[in-house]
């Protein structure tokens, strides 16, 4: 598929899909007149993408935990860089401290409208 048609069914612009691109987060196909072929595989991975990027990863450590979305592979250097590592180790505390508070917030939501739909059926 075309840029424009991975846009539409992805709702993340054509910038942003190029930027992808630039940054080896997507791997496209080109046809004979030098069009992107973006092949169905790229709707799901735009859509992994989009979640890590909202989470608040940056692309550098996207681009290298990415594949391991699908399942390992032969993407891991055999000696994996400490800064890497620590930064990498970073972002997962940085991700937990989110799950915590989205979840309290979460809870929070819950509780109010479980009194809120309580209020409404006492008489």
């Amino acid at each position: 598929m075309k840029i424009g048609e991975l846009s539409r069914r992805t709702g993340v612009s054509v910038r942003a899909l190029r930027h992808y691109e630039d940054e080896g987060l997507l791997h496209p196909g080109r046809c004979s007149n030098g069009y992107r072929d973006f092949g169905e595989d790229a709707v799901d991975a735009v859509g992994q993408i989009r979640a890590l990027i909202d989470s608040g990863l940056p692309t550098r450590i996207i681009r290298d935990v990415l594949p391991f979305l699908d399942g390992p592979s032969q993407v891991l250097p055999a000696t994996p860089c400490a800064y890497f590592l620590e930064e990498v180790a970073r972002q997962v505390e940085q991700l937990q401290r989110r799950i915590a508070c989205l979840t309290r917030n979460r809870d929070a939501l819950d509780a109010y409208l479980r009194a809120a739909r309580l209020t409404l059926t006492q008489p």
